[in-house]
């Protein structure tokens, strides 16, 4: 049988990296080569976007040294750093990357700020952050979901979302994250609560605010973060539940 650990599982329940890689190469619009993937873990995402160009680097960031991974690639460089705080990498970037909630960590305005303010630094002139949030009618609401994938040797993983606790008046919540490998029904690894996450979960009004404040422009939202022709949606036409991505952007010329 072969091992896998949480951070794979993760990537295979939760994210489509060589994917979403090409969704922002074709959001930014024009031939982007520096990708920064903040909160990265495993850096899967910056590892996918040095697929689809030999020119391309990219820095992937986290404060925890023990997600980072051994895998070495010569065009990626790996930090661990705390992303809310400065870095002397200013206007080095075409993309930014923070995506899996994570900026629900800045558990305050002044930190969500603070954090925008050095990812507009970070960008090259045009360049665009990418990040995500979800909300809606159940965002709040105790619970719990399931969704099915399976690895290349034919096991079945069943990954468990579950909605634990929530505090509409403060914003707060936390949610965890379980897995179950089993073949043909015999389980072999189960990983309850492999992840959990306290989160502010911040509203897309208080998103574009904030971004707006700091000269990040345009705040475009996406549902289809996998496409090779990215469209914005209309927020009126979210549903009542509803995983967005939002883009926004450095200003062209001061």
């Amino acid at each position: 049988m072969a091992l896998v650990d949480r951070f794979q599982l993760y990537e295979l329940c939760v994210q489509s990296p060589a994917a979403q890689a090409a969704f922002l190469r074709a959001v930014h619009g024009a031939a982007p080569l520096a990708l920064r993937e903040d909160f990265c873990a495993r850096a899967a995402i910056a590892r996918a976007w040095l697929e689809l160009d030999e020119r391309a680097t990219a820095v992937a960031v986290d404060f925890d040294r023990r997600v980072h991974g051994e895998e070495f690639h010569p065009r990626l460089e790996r930090r661990v750093a705390d992303v809310t705080q400065p870095s002397g990498d200013e206007s080095c970037y075409d993309v930014i990357h923070a995506g899996n909630f994570s900026l629900g960590y800045l558990e305050t305005r002044a930190a969500l700020l603070g954090y925008l303010r050095l990812t507009r630094a970070r960008l090259r002139p045009g360049g665009l952050l990418f990040a995500d949030t979800f909300g809606g009618a159940s965002a709040f609401r105790l619970g719990a979901s399931e969704r099915q994938r399976f690895l290349p040797d034919g096991r079945r993983v069943r990954c468990l979302w579950r909605r634990v606790e929530a505090d509409p008046a403060r914003g707060s919540v936390v949610n965890t994250l379980s897995f179950c490998v089993d073949r043909d029904g015999e389980i072999e690894l189960e990983l309850p609560d492999a992840f959990e996450y306290r989160w502010r979960l911040w509203s897309l009004p208080e998103l574009r605010e904030a971004c707006l404040e700091v000269g990040l422009l345009g705040f475009e939202l996406y549902e289809q973060l996998d496409s090779a022709r990215p469209a914005p949606v209309d927020g009126a036409r979210l549903g009542a539940d509803f995983s967005v991505g939002f883009v926004v952007r450095a200003p062209v010329s001061e």
